[in-house]
């Protein structure tokens, strides 16, 4: 397990593009189960999930292509279907989170499904109710199969999924995603309401679309969906990441550094740059990129009745929680003070003690809430040795040892490779120190 060694204290200058979008690579490669023909994506993040995702697939018996960087070509029509009801699918399953996406596409086109409980970030419980009991108003059965410690989903022989009304117990983009993929092969009309209805859903609608699938109120928090009897290959390009333009904007903030950020898609942003500016950080949009000056102190805005302000997570268009973990570490050196309040996940917060060891100014309310109270930069984190609980607090702690005193060490960096592709050679590249070891 590898480690990352970072001399802090050196500013960033230069140019970045974010990666293509992770959450999205996961839920439209899956979505190349559900046709036999040819799929072809492009902008695909290189990174350890998403390898990962890819390796099952070929597991699974998918001819899967590397074309160039970034670009792979999917073919679904030799699926080995004794393998993926196997103990060993199972057990790869659990090991990464992204695996969920593949239940509904395995669903619909084959009639069953296992779903163990996902792996990935340690970040508190990670309901997978949406997703089962959406699959079962489509008409699938489901039973637990303590041996395999997974969920069985399956049609019942003889029969079809079938669409329905549903309203959905809360905006679950996986379960959305899920859902949306099992439903356009389902047998008359399916709506789901109260789905997510961030970017990556909306592209994965539009890819679902493009291969012959009837989806209606795409961007909207109601899906109607027609089913059909099959769907064709297509070609589709994957977002710029958001929460990858989001760490490069912390980055340039709390080292005072002065980076642009090229080709965002800044209209797929939402609220995330004006979030930044809350924290008085001056953005410039410069055409479809991100212009970030280098500024001597960031204050903190108030909301107008004098109150204190709050950062919060809440589904789109509100605040993504992977962002909550950057800005709570920007804030440990602007002007004031913020309350970050992360609704979704109870344990994502549990890695500001690191902060606090490293001189930054946080009390934890409890598992949802803490309160920074910025150092306006008159005092320097200090340099420390500490290990990545998740990917989104692996980027945060990295980003406080960039502009630590002194040299830090990161260890458990795996967490940070699942979600940023070659993070210290692109941050290297615009100034900072990183080793890897």
């Amino acid at each position: 397990m590898g480690s990352f060694v970072v001399e802090g204290g050196h500013k960033l200058s230069g140019t970045i593009r974010p990666q293509g979008a992770k959450n999205e690579a996961l839920e439209v490669i899956s979505a190349a189960l559900l046709t036999d023909e040819e799929v072809v994506i492009s902008n695909i993040p290189e990174i350890l999930d998403v390898k990962n995702l890819i390796l099952l697939l070929e597991g699974m018996g998918v001819k899967v292509e590397r074309l160039e960087k970034g670009v792979y070509s999917f073919k679904a029509d030799n699926i080995d279907t004794e393998y993926i009801a196997s103990a060993d699918f199972v057990a790869k399953c659990a090991q990464l989170r992204g695996s969920v996406m593949v239940v509904g596409p395995l669903l619909a086109r084959f009639g069953k499904a296992y779903f163990p409980k996902p792996g990935g970030d340690k970040i508190g419980r990670r309901r997978v109710d949406t997703h089962i009991l959406g699959m079962m108003k489509l008409g699938a059965v489901q039973d637990y199969d303590s041996s395999k410690k997974a969920f069985f989903l399956q049609v019942p022989q003889g029969s079809h999924l079938t669409g329905c009304y549903m309203l959905l117990d809360e905006a679950s983009v996986t379960g959305t995603a899920n859902i949306l993929m099992a439903s356009v092969l389902a047998e008359g009309e399916t709506t789901i309401y109260n789905a997510a209805c961030e970017p990556y859903i909306q592209q994965l609608s539009r890819m679902l679309v493009s291969m012959g699938a009837n989806i209606e109120g795409i961007g909207s928090n109601m899906l109607k969906i027609k089913g059909v009897s099959r769907l064709s290959g297509t070609a589709h390009k994957i977002l710029p990441d958001m929460i990858d333009v989001g760490s490069f904007i912390g980055m340039a903030a709390l080292n005072r550094s002065s980076i642009t950020i090229k080709d965002v898609s800044y209209d797929n942003l939402g609220i995330i740059p004006e979030s930044f500016r809350r924290l008085g950080v001056q953005l410039e949009q410069r055409g479809d990129d991100i212009f970030v000056p280098e500024q001597e102190s960031y204050v903190i805005e108030s909301f107008l009745d004098g109150s204190i302000m709050t950062l919060a997570d809440a589904p789109w268009p509100g605040l993504t929680p992977d962002l909550l973990s950057v800005m709570l570490v920007v804030a440990t050196q602007c002007k004031g003070s913020v309350l970050i309040h992360q609704k979704m996940f109870e344990s994502r917060l549990f890695f500001v003690d690191k902060l606090i060891d490293m001189g930054a100014q946080i009390i934890l309310c409890d598992p949802h809430r803490a309160v920074v109270i910025g150092h306006d930069h008159n005092y320097c984190l200090r340099a420390g040795n500490m290990s990545s609980p998740d990917i989104r607090a692996g980027i945060a702690l990295l980003i406080a040892a960039m502009s630590a005193k002194g040299t830090s060490v990161i260890s458990n960096i795996d967490q940070i490779d699942r979600g940023y592709e070659d993070i210290d050679l692109r941050l290297n590249a615009l100034g900072a120190r990183i080793t890897r070891q």
